[in-house]
């Protein structure tokens, strides 16, 4: 209870101990003894999978600028990663939508600074300041990395083996360094 007397507060989001990878569960002898989901990698080739649900009209909105957002190529790109692994039911289309729209803002902010630099003009003094979006990328960034974790953990929970290879994540960069050459 507040010192005012309300009462707030409660468990904050990612508090307490963090969840165990399946891999680990299996390893230890399922020691909860509560029944494991188990997606074998090997298989899911094979598997039919779920139509991929269509990306919100918002994904690939037109711009001020009047380039298309690259949101709903993102999330396509993320949903055949995770349909390739058998996930695409564990992982909210919501959840995947929040993704690729913080990815295409933070390659969006990154093509700004590119066009006018790491530094602005202060509005009244005229002073040289950092450009806000310089700030505003580091933000996106640092969002983007939070909703990945979050999908992210949700595959390595659901998963017999240690998985290690090529993910969307790692095709962010990419992208940002294609945005610099204006392909």
């Amino acid at each position: 209870m507040a010192k005012d007397g309300t009462n707030r507060g409660g468990a904050r989001i990612g508090a307490g101990a963090k969840k165990k990878p399946l891999a680990e569960k299996i390893a230890e002898g399922n020691p909860g003894r509560r029944k494991l989901t188990v997606i074998d990698f090997n298989d899911t080739a094979d598997l039919e999978g779920q139509p991929m649900p269509k990306p919100s009209a918002m994904l690939s909105a037109t711009q001020k600028d009047g380039k298309t957002l690259i949101a709903s190529e993102v999330y396509e790109t993320t949903w055949k990663w995770l349909s390739e692994r058998g996930c695409t039911s564990l992982v909210s289309p919501q959840l995947l939508e929040r993704y690729a729209m913080s990815v295409a803002r933070w390659i969006q902010c990154e093509e700004a600074v590119t066009e006018y630099g790491f530094l602005a003009k202060h509005p009244t003094t005229g002073n040289a300041i950092q450009s806000p979006y310089v700030a505003m990328s580091q933000n996106f960034t640092s969002q983007t990395n939070r909703l990945w974790m979050e999908i992210f953990q949700i595959v390595k929970e659901n998963c017999v083996g240690e998985y290690a290879g090529a993910n969307p994540q790692d095709d962010v960069m990419e992208r940002l360094l294609r945005a610099r050459k204006g392909n």
